[in-house]
């Protein structure tokens, strides 16, 4: 592990998140900027961190993320889920603690699409008897 990082990739809404994970001081980096400063919102920075603080491996890796596409909850969504798919490539006994909590599992949840003749995808204009 020492030669080279453990890449994992996680997806959330229209957001996808690369992360590499290397042994270290437990130093976030997302798109070149420190955790903190890129999210801002703690309950962001929380679920980011969800998955090393669960395995308690949080001061054990350094993680450098890319983000892109979507808003803050999808981005921090895919990081968790990368960060844990991470975790479990670089010690598979953390898989359990991970699958209980959920942390493994993608959320396939999707903006459903607008269709034509109504105001978004299921919100109707008002219907008017006279």
């Amino acid at each position: 592990m020492a030669d080279k990082p453990i890449t994992a990739v996680g997806r959330r809404k229209t957001a996808t998140a690369v992360v590499n994970l290397t042994p270290g001081s437990g130093k976030i980096t997302v798109n070149d900027k420190d955790l903190e400063t890129y999210f801002g919102r703690p309950i962001v920075i929380q679920e980011v961190n969800k998955p090393l603080e669960i395995t308690e491996t949080k001061s054990n890796y350094d993680l450098v993320c890319r983000a892109r596409g979507g808003g803050f909850t999808g981005q921090s969504g895919a990081l968790s889920l990368a960060i844990s798919r991470a975790l479990v490539k670089a010690n598979e006994e953390l898989r359990p603690i991970l699958k209980k909590e959920g942390l493994l599992t993608r959320d396939p949840r999707m903006v459903e699409r607008k269709k034509y003749g109504l105001v978004k995808a299921r919100k109707r204009y008002q219907f008017s008897k006279r």
